[in-house]
């Protein structure tokens, strides 16, 4: 029996070579037909049409997972919404759709007196009733004080309950009482120190702290003028009111650009006028674009045309215009559209496009970029093998 000579070390090395190179071409063919599954990045295919996942919902009520149909960026879009919009009458944001009138709009009711008050009586002609500590003192000093218990005392009347009362119905209360000891009284009575009631402003304003209310009816602009306006970080948009233990949203904004003076709201003793920063005022454009990141929404204000623009627009070179999402994760009713940009006049209908606050913008991919991408991630490993089999001492074969 002939026994064949052991291969030479030159053969083992042209051997393992040719098996590397082998091994190189299909990884890199491997690599192609699996480049779909193998795609970097995010991707948008499950997406076209309604979400690729459930998002929570309300349904009958309840808020269940589901998904969300997308919804395409047309004229007819943009037409329904603008109506909408006009249609929405201004009402308060909150635990409520809408609160009674007179809680809403500013009247000239009477200031109700409370304890803390200083009221500075006049009898005419009487100065022994009306300064009996001498003329030499202040209003507040010599005033009468409403104590605790909501009380005054006045010579000749006694002690009078005047907490909840206008100045008025105390002058005829006291005009009643004197009339038993002067003939054809004249009386006045004025609340020279209000100290009674208060609010406070807090939050993004200039100067944050308690106001005291007086005998002219203030509102929440009252409030925050005489705390100094608005911050810069101020969000105008979202000023919370807090009265007994509930909280309204109030959109003084709009009372500045729409007129819609029913934001402009009365305050009571004990309200919280809370300025909140704009901090959740943001949009987020992401993807195929130049800057992807977060921008501040100006008052609350941006178009999708607006934030592709601050975005730096579109890559054009990785980008596909086609495929421009923009996701609303509402609390129970989210919402996805889709703005198809190839043409450039499909900007008009993005500068008519609204965003609000925390809205995703996503502009995907184009298919030559993933390509690319797929490519770029298999080639330092297609070059590492063959860097290996082209080298003078292969690690395959054994000892030299």
């Amino acid at each position: 029996m002939k026994v064949s000579p052991p291969p030479s070390k030159k053969s083992c090395r042209l051997a393992v070579s040719g098996n590397v190179s082998h091994i190189l071409s299909l990884a890199t063919v491997l690599g192609a037909l699996a480049g779909c599954a193998l795609i970097p990045g995010t991707q948008t295919y499950g997406m076209r049409e309604q979400s690729s996942v459930q998002l929570p919902v309300k349904q009958g009520g309840e808020v269940v997972p589901g998904n969300v149909k997308v919804k395409a960026i047309t004229a007819e879009l943009i037409i329904e919404m603008d109506k909408a919009l006009k249609s929405k009458a201004p009402v308060l944001k909150g635990g409520q759709a809408a609160v009674s009138g007179k809680f809403t709009v500013a009247d000239m009711a009477d200031y109700k007196i409370g304890a803390g008050d200083i009221l500075n009586i006049t009898v005419w002609d009487h100065p022994e009733l009306t300064i009996p500590a001498g003329p030499y003192r202040t209003a507040d000093s010599s005033g009468n004080l409403v104590t605790e218990d909501g009380t005054i005392y006045y010579p000749y009347a006694g002690i009078i309950p005047v907490v909840g009362k206008t100045a008025r119905q105390v002058r005829d209360i006291l005009a009643q009482k004197l009339s038993k000891y002067i003939e054809k009284v004249q009386i006045d009575v004025r609340i020279t120190a209000f100290r009674s009631k208060r609010v406070y402003v807090v939050g993004e304003v200039k100067v944050p702290g308690q106001q005291e209310l007086n005998d002219v009816p203030a509102t929440i602009l009252d409030a925050v003028s005489r705390a100094g306006g608005f911050t810069t970080e101020s969000d105008h948009s979202q000023v919370l009111l807090t009265r007994n233990g509930a909280t309204w949203r109030v959109d003084l904004q709009s009372l500045y650009e729409d007129g819609a003076v029913e934001q402009n709201l009365r305050l009571e003793s004990g309200d919280i006028v809370n300025v909140p920063d704009r901090a959740l005022n943001k949009v987020f454009v992401l993807g195929e674009v130049q800057k992807p990141g977060s921008y501040f929404m100006n008052k609350k204000r941006i178009t999708l045309a607006e934030a592709l623009a601050d975005a730096g627009y579109i890559n054009q070179l990785t980008s596909n215009p086609s495929w421009i999402f923009v996701m609303r994760g509402q609390a129970d009713s989210p919402e996805l559209f889709h703005l198809n940009s190839k043409s450039p006049d499909s900007l008009v209908l993005a500068d008519r496009f609204p965003l609000r606050p925390r809205d995703i913008v996503y502009v995907d991919a184009a298919e030559v970029a993933r390509w690319n991408r797929v490519i770029s991630n298999i080639l330092p490993t297609a070059t590492m093998l063959n860097t290996i089999s082209a080298t003078q001492y292969p690690l395959f074969g054994g000892r030299q």
